[in-house]
């Protein structure tokens, strides 16, 4: 388990947000999954709220902002000057759906498409770090990239974060761990799936302490297994649908990292 209270280093997958059409519905699905608890961001923040476990902050939650897209969990990464990555975002092939603006006093952000297509976001904190609180039950514990084109993906990230990759081959994915440059540590994944049916996405994956039960409670709360519990060389895993439909992976110790 791992608290935080310092920004975290650039690269870092450091935060994940939910938007969806029924916000109450969603707290009680994540509180009872999760025991989380949350705290309203105020008027100013458009329902948005900070989805906390034990007092400290591992997710949000809000109306989402176009009633057509999808609900799904987006994935944050770390910068020390969100102006200067969105740039490189531009000149790397990427593109800004919301160009960087301030967020009150919490820090600054960007919301933009990778080379291939996947949404992501970019966060530089002022009094909002990001998680407070990884690696233990119902708290973010790793963000992994799905991609069709493995080569371009990696040349993206390269350029405007300066990662590296560290390829782990099986018989049955191409799998690359990433790296973040001030101190090489493993901080997400890229799955390389040529043949995937949906488009390149952020995958959010939260620590279970019992895989089994947690994916039993969803289902009991409405959600459905895309992927039933099974075993893999990091661990125990599920991947569930949650009831208004976006997508979350459960995964129990050995944790995939320490951030």
């Amino acid at each position: 388990m791992s608290t935080k209270i310092s920004a975290w280093p650039p690269a870092t997958p450091m935060w994940v947000d939910l938007g969806v059409d029924d916000l109450d519905a969603a707290m009680a699905f994540y509180s009872d999954l999760f025991d989380w608890t949350f705290h309203p961001g105020g008027p100013e923040s458009g329902g948005y709220v900070l989805a906390e476990l034990r007092g400290r902050a591992v997710a949000g939650l809000g109306p989402k902002q176009d009633p057509g897209m999808p609900n799904t969990w987006t994935t944050y990464l770390a910068s020390d000057d969100v102006d200067a990555t969105a740039r490189k975002v531009a000149a790397s092939g990427g593109q800004l759906i919301a160009p960087p603006f301030d967020v009150m006093d919490s820090g600054r952000m960007a919301v933009v498409l990778d080379s291939t297509g996947a949404v992501f976001g970019i966060w530089q904190a002022g009094n909002h770090i990001g998680a407070e609180r990884v690696n233990e039950h119902g708290a973010l514990c790793w963000n992994e990239l799905h991609t069709r084109d493995h080569a371009a993906t990696a040349s993206f990230y390269a350029d405007v974060f300066d990662v590296s990759f560290q390829d782990i081959n099986d018989d049955n994915h191409v799998y690359s761990t990433i790296r973040r440059p001030l101190d090489g540590r493993e901080v997400g994944g890229v799955l390389h799936d040529a043949e995937a049916s949906i488009n390149d996405h952020w995958m959010t994956w939260f620590a279970s302490d019992h895989v089994h039960s947690t994916a039993l409670r969803a289902v009991e709360l409405g959600a459905t297994l895309v992927r039933p519990v099974a075993e893999s060389p990091l661990g125990r895993t599920a991947i569930v649908r949650a009831p208004q439909g976006e997508t979350f992976g459960i995964i129990d110790a050995p944790r995939t990292s320490d951030r």
